[in-house]
């Protein structure tokens, strides 16, 4: 089954390409404590429709690029 994730657009300077952010509570082992990490992932847009500060749906899928696996789904 595919992840689908949500997160924010932090770039979109690419052709047909988003980089987006996504934030993850974690609980830490020792201390039972929970703490924000992050991560980025680039996505395909292939219309380039979507822009800084947008929250967005992504999907993983087969691999487009070296390093992009993930598609733009939708908006929310």
């Amino acid at each position: 089954m595919a992840k689908i994730l949500k997160g924010t657009v932090v770039s979109d300077k690419m052709n047909k390409t988003v980089v987006v952010k996504v934030d993850d509570f974690k609980k830490h082992s020792r201390y039972n404590r929970y703490y924000k990490s992050s991560k980025k992932y680039k996505a395909h847009d292939e219309k380039s429709e979507f822009h800084i500060g947008d929250k967005v749906l992504i999907k993983e899928t087969r691999p487009i690029s070296k390093d992009k696996n993930f598609v733009v789904i939708k908006k929310t």
